[in-house]
């Protein structure tokens, strides 16, 4: 008799688990179990999930995790089936090696697309693993010009690329700053050097003179021997491509060395990371980044709210609503085949005509963003603030507000 009541509770507890299983289902959380009748689709996620710039890939994968959950929420069906997303995350570490590591793990996983990776660095190796199984992949972020120049009818990006945005820079230092003379640092990754060559072919166009070419890693903290030599040179502006967890500690060693040249840089650093990282330091500086500003976005505000109930406050830092709207589109991709097989969905993704978050979404015959544009910022009080935005569809904003480099040191 004792065993047999034993085994009633048993039953019991595991009904009630059974009961609370379904009922977490219904909320659309990303890791709830699919119910019955649903079809499970796997969407991969890379990001670096650790290291200096965790912050950032934790953003992306926040994004992805909000798309997920919404889709999973409004009982999403594809030709006639329910479907069940899952999200499949993996952290690449912003390096190039273990990007394709856990490219071909999200292949062998049988993901229906991808929607990374975060660097430029890790995207184009890891392209060429899901162009060869056929799977589509979309970077909110990998800004590279090369990733899309490579030929394959799978890679995508809904972000302006480093032609834009070192274009944009470059123009802005010398038109806007009046920089006569640059200097340039990049940390060697395919990001930060891709668009320090692009500034400077911009700035040179623009007739100012590059007095300092120096490099870096993307691992360093230690700039004194770079500035020093740098500082001899006494140049206007000093252009850094990488990413806020170098270009924090650089404008405080800068300020440190009496440096008086402003700063600037691209996307990689336009974060709030940035400004916590320099300080005081940070004060002035400028950096660009795809996009229309934040609160220009048609979809922003809404998406804010969201982000910030869903994930207990937190700030956005770039790139969520790209991430967000990557998912988006696969999935309406996936709807208008009526498919979620890659091979059948994929000539749809090309054909994307997608209002989302980050405004309206479609590709050229390569996969890059039509009407790209991008946004100059400045640091002002501790805040980013907006100078104007090239490209897209948005009117210019006062760009005669930014003081001119002479005239700010």
């Amino acid at each position: 008799m004792k065993n047999i009541a034993r085994l009633s509770i048993i039953a019991a507890a595991v009904m009630t688990l059974a009961a609370c299983g379904k009922e977490e289902a219904k909320t659309g959380d990303a890791s709830a179990p699919a119910a019955a009748g649903e079809k499970v689709v796997k969407i991969g996620q890379v990001s670096p999930m650790t290291g200096p710039i965790a912050h950032l890939g934790k953003d992306n994968e926040a994004g992805a995790i909000l798309a997920i959950e919404e889709l999973n929420a409004q009982g999403t069906e594809i030709g006639g089936e329910k479907v069940k997303f899952e999200l499949v995350s993996e952290d690449d570490q912003a390096d190039p090696k273990i990007g394709t590591q856990v490219a071909q793990r999200l292949v062998d996983a049988g993901v229906a697309g991808v929607v990374g990776h975060l660097n430029s660095g890790t995207t184009i190796p890891a392209s060429k693993i899901y162009s060869d199984a056929g799977i589509p992949q979309i970077s909110p972020s990998a800004t590279n010009p090369d990733y899309t120049k490579q030929g394959f009818k799978t890679t995508f990006r809904v972000i302006a690329n480093d032609i834009q945005q070192g274009k944009a820079l470059g123009e802005f230092a010398v038109d806007n700053l009046k920089a006569k003379k640059v200097a340039i640092i990049d940390d060697r990754t395919a990001y930060g050097q891709g668009l320090a060559d692009q500034f400077e072919g911009a700035v040179k166009a623009k007739g100012a003179q590059v007095v300092k070419r120096e490099f870096t890693t993307n691992n360093a903290t230690d700039f004194n021997a770079i500035l020093t030599s740098i500082k001899a040179t006494n140049p206007d502006v000093i252009f850094y491509g990488g990413m806020d967890a170098q270009a924090g500690p650089l404008a405080k060693q800068m300020q440190r060395l009496g440096i008086k040249a402003k700063l600037m840089g691209g996307d990689g650093w336009q974060t709030p990371e940035f400004i916590k990282l320099a300080g005081e330091s940070s004060e002035g500086q400028l950096a660009a980044s795809p996009g229309q500003p934040k609160e220009k976005l048609p979809g922003f505000a809404n998406f804010n709210d969201k982000f910030k109930k869903r994930f207990n406050g937190q700030e956005i830092q770039i790139y969520a609503p790209y991430e967000y709207d990557a998912v988006m589109i696969l999935v309406d991709a996936m709807k208008r085949a009526g498919s979620t097989e890659p091979a059948k969905y994929l000539p749809e993704v090309g054909k994307t005509n997608h209002d989302g978050v980050t405004g309206n979404l479609q590709f050229d015959e390569v996969g890059d963003i039509k009407n790209g544009s991008v946004t100059v910022y400045q640091v002002k009080n501790g805040k980013w603030e907006v100078l104007t935005t090239v490209g897209g569809a948005a009117a210019p904003a006062a760009a005669a507000s930014a003081p001119a480099a002479s005239a700010a040191q």
